[in-house]
């Protein structure tokens, strides 16, 4: 499994504020997707990119969620792989059996035993 990439994800209820919030530390929007799930959530993409040229990420997904939730995000290569070896270390996926299908993405939370979670993508990249 490569791991593309790795970046703090932050799920929460206010995503405008936390946006205005990374905004002035100097973070840009990249990228929206919206309607995850079939439903009302919307993940955005901000990206910085400081004095030495060091790029660094943050997602801030708008969900309905009773408190913030921060994870960690890792794009792979091998969703199945990722998925199978994060279960075998005893990570229970957040949402059950199910995986979000996006149409360019294939991804889910996968929470530890002692709590802390990876969200595992995989981008579809069409020809």
């Amino acid at each position: 499994m490569k791991i593309t990439s790795f970046n703090p994800l932050i799920v929460t209820n206010d995503a405008d504020a936390a946006i205005k919030l990374f905004e002035d530390l100097g973070f840009e929007r990249r990228h929206t997707k919206t309607g995850i799930n079939d439903s009302d959530i919307t993940d955005v993409r901000m990206r910085y990119e400081n004095e030495d040229r060091k790029v660094f990420h943050v997602d801030i997904t708008q969900a309905p969620v009773p408190k913030d939730i921060t994870t960690i995000r890792m794009n792979i290569d091998d969703f199945d792989e990722a998925y199978n070896m994060l279960e075998g270390k005893g990570f229970k996926n957040a949402q059950g059996d199910k995986i979000t299908e996006t149409g360019s993405s294939r991804s889910t939370m996968m929470v530890a035993p002692s709590g802390y979670s990876i969200s595992i993508s995989k981008h579809i990249k069409k020809d």
